[in-house]
């Protein structure tokens, strides 16, 4: 396969394999740590009007949400990947830090969440993911 074609399918498959880990998550942490009391997850206003009612606890499935999906699509796309392997796992961290700092601006959030989701959730899991592709093909 054209080297090119196969960085691009390889973008492509992390952007999809990171996304449905962090919908997936995203979609059981209502069941796995219920929002506070009258606060409806599936409606942004609802959501923006709670906030104040979120407790830590609250933040984590979407913290691990961001984090392991970004860890799955970077290395989703560096095992994939033809060359450039580092480069096109950082390009998934990218992606979805900026889908983070969309959420952010959207739905604001206590600032020691949005300092630790935006610092540790998306471009050291992409670097992390890199480092654990490339270590799965030299032991293959």
């Amino acid at each position: 396969m054209n080297p090119i074609l196969r960085n691009i399918l390889a973008v492509v498959a992390g952007i999809v394999v990171g996304s449905a880990i962090n919908m997936g998550i995203i979609m059981i942490s209502g069941s796995l740590i219920p929002p506070p009391e009258g606060v409806n997850p599936a409606d942004m206003e609802s959501l923006k009007a709670n906030m104040h009612l979120f407790q830590p606890k609250h933040f984590l499935m979407p913290f691990l949400a961001h984090a392991l999906g970004t860890l799955a699509g970077a290395f989703v796309a560096a095992l994939l990947a033809a060359s450039n392997k580092l480069r096109l796992a950082m390009v998934i961290g990218i992606f979805f830090l900026a889908g983070g700092i969309a959420n952010i601006m959207m739905l604001p959030s206590p600032l020691w969440f949005s300092i630790l989701d935006l610092g540790l959730a998306y471009l050291p899991m992409a670097y992390l993911a890199y480092t654990f592709a490339n270590r799965s093909k030299v032991s293959a």
